[in-house]
């Protein structure tokens, strides 16, 4: 009888150290990961960077659906001179032309090449 209890106690703190061990690390690598991912700085460059990409291959898919060639989208700037509400301008810069991209809701982008 006493056998079998040394027997038991040892295997608990065998498991013991084995639930320790396994979920131990894990657990730090998560926590480590989250701070880096969630960082104000991290998501401030990221936000800003998809916002920019988002907005450059939206605009250079539209335009190829129409029937434009834009092989790669280098920039995008709004024309506020241009733009009223809800009828946005934008300047599509494309590593082979430059357009101008007039936008109104529910109607297809009124594009015209610039030299």
């Amino acid at each position: 009888m006493e056998i079998c209890a040394r027997l038991a106690g040892i295997q608990e703190v065998s498991m013991a150290r084995w639930i320790t061990a396994t979920y131990k690390s894990p657990g730090s690598i998560l926590l480590a990961a989250t701070a880096v991912l969630f960082s104000p700085l991290a998501q401030a460059q990221q936000s800003k960077l998809v916002a920019a990409e988002t907005l450059q291959s939206m605009l250079a898919a539209q335009i190829r659906m129409q029937g434009f060639t834009c092989d790669k989208p280098l920039g995008a700037v709004k024309d506020t001179k241009r733009s009223r509400p809800d009828h946005a301008v934008w300047v599509l810069k494309c590593s082979n032309a430059t357009y101008r991209i007039s936008r109104a809701p529910d109607m297809a982008a009124k594009v015209e090449p610039l030299l």
